[in-house]
């Protein structure tokens, strides 16, 4: 455990560049190099991160103990099952795979090998839905907004699986109940893929979930709402800020309405995510976001997709 533990980080456009900052500050870690099929980026993210630039990820595959990949969706599995069958860990950003097939892929190829296999859900980890995650016990009703400006990336894949699968992850971390029906509907705006979606989930519980997300919004909004029984709590996942209220009876008095905001240890949500891949991968344990979260998020991700082809 006193030796550095080898890391990679595999795609260093948008979000790949900050694995590679995160990485290299981390205590116990080396970051041996950084891929990337442009060498120009490559080399850049390199030298600001004190590392090695490789342009292919085979290169690396003797190299690593560990390696973290951000690359297009469609590459996923591709890129992480070479490593996965070495035995090395991989944490692959979200979806984990493009195809329900693909992640039973990687998910086995993990399994037989012993490697951890960690999904950036990067949400899970915000510790404004870590403050709330005890305080949801029965939740009976859940509204999310998730809205960002066109991004000019992750286009590959449409909002759902870009934006709305962070939100799917959550509820289902939080209501563990199967899913009784799905509504929803999709509108290709600005590209030839969902680029604002809604979906209506109603679970075994009775809880119902309405779930919004769009890339082609004016403004940036993130932010879910739980309502339950006596209890109403809300998260802004970007501004790390919670709220919650409950309704208090006491005996022989008036219902009252007490709570307010939650106090919250504000931390960058990325960093706790590599965090604890590197911890999970070095002691062969599960991190907190496996492969078996990240295929049920794509799961219900993919029903959604195919209800709005229905339609």
């Amino acid at each position: 455990m006193s030796e550095a533990y080898r890391v990679a980080v595999i795609g260093v456009g948008h979000l790949g560049r900050h694995h590679a900052r995160i990485l290299s500050s981390l205590d116990g870690v080396s970051l041996t190099g950084v891929v990337d099929v442009l060498p120009d980026r490559a080399a850049e993210v390199a030298a600001s991160a004190g590392t090695t630039a490789f342009t292919e990820s085979r290169q690396v595959l003797d190299r690593v103990d560990a390696v973290t990949v951000a690359v297009p969706t469609e590459l996923h599995r591709d890129i992480a099952l070479p490593f996965l069958e070495r035995g090395i860990s991989v944490m692959v950003e979200k979806p984990l795979a493009r195809s329900l097939a693909e992640a039973d892929e990687l998910i086995a190829a993990a399994r037989a090998s012993g490697a951890t296999l960690g999904v950036g859900h990067t949400e899970r980890y915000n510790p404004a839905v870590t403050a709330v995650l005890p305080l949801v016990t029965t939740p009976r009703f859940i509204e999310v907004h998730r809205l960002g400006v066109f991004p000019e990336r992750s286009l590959d894949i449409d909002v759902i699986f870009d934006l709305m699968i962070h939100d799917l992850d959550i509820i289902l971390a939080m209501v563990r109940s199967d899913v009784a029906s799905i509504e929803a509907v999709g509108v290709p705006v600005l590209t030839p893929r969902y680029d604002i979606a809604n979906a209506r989930l109603r679970f075994a519980s009775g809880c119902i979930a309405n779930v919004t997300a769009s890339r082609i919004s004016r403004e940036r909004v993130r932010k879910i709402r739980f309502f339950q029984p006596d209890s109403y709590l809300s998260i802004d996942y970007a501004a790390q800020e919670v709220e919650g209220w409950r309704l208090v009876r006491r005996d022989g008095a008036k219902p009252s309405i007490q709570g307010g905001p939650i106090p919250v240890e504000r931390d960058e949500p990325l960093r706790r995510e590599l965090r604890d891949f590197v911890d999970a991968s070095r002691a062969r344990r599960s991190p907190l976001v496996d492969g078996g979260a990240g295929r049920r998020a794509l799961e219900l991700a993919t029903q959604i997709a195919q209800k709005m082809e229905s339609v």
